[in-house]
């Protein structure tokens, strides 16, 4: 049984987009099949290249405000028209206009919720930690700095072809990234 490696890739920083987006080319030209960016600002030319595309959190919101704004007005017509009618003022029990308000809030508090909750599920949240938190200088990610890191472990992958492959776009530091 073979121990698995200490560390789980090599990130590279660098300080400007420029830089980061050659080692990104680079190592997917290369085929490498693990490696992520991480930069205080979106750039779009990383997303395109890391295959970063639109969540489906606003079609899981109307998918589920409809439902729950035609489950409310099902109910309301259910309450009103068969389970107990009551007939004031003569209104016609069936006053489909009467419903509309309700089901319209309730159809967005149900799409409010399911947003939040898609978008907890896709993003894999709460995840309270990630082994690059760990790499030196991580936390100016969020400032001004910007990584790229090649994720080790698959054959033909380790941590020397990674370091060999973000040396040639001269980032500030390369560190290893401890596994977690």
């Amino acid at each position: 049984m073979s121990a698995a490696p200490p560390i789980c890739g090599v990130i590279a920083e660098f300080d400007r987009a420029e830089p980061m987006i050659g080692a990104l080319r680079a190592a997917r030209a290369a085929g490498w099949p693990d490696l992520d960016a991480y930069s205080p600002y979106p750039v779009p030319d990383a997303a395109k290249i890391l295959g970063a595309h639109g969540a489906p959190v606003g079609w899981i919101a109307v998918g589920v405000g409809l439902f729950g704004a035609a489950l409310q007005f099902g109910v309301q017509v259910w309450l009103n028209v068969f389970d107990y009618p009551l007939n004031v003022g003569g209104r016609p029990l069936f006053a489909w206009p009467l419903f509309l308000p309700s089901a319209m809030i309730v159809g967005i508090l149900w799409g409010a919720v399911a947003a939040l909750v898609g978008m907890l599920a896709l993003n894999r949240l709460p995840r309270l930690h990630h082994p690059v938190f760990a790499a030196p200088g991580f936390e100016r990610a969020s400032q001004d700095r910007f990584f790229v890191c090649l994720f080790t472990g698959r054959p033909g992958f380790g941590p020397e072809a990674a370091a060999a492959l973000l040396r040639d776009h001269r980032p500030l530091r390369i560190a290893e990234v401890p596994r977690a």
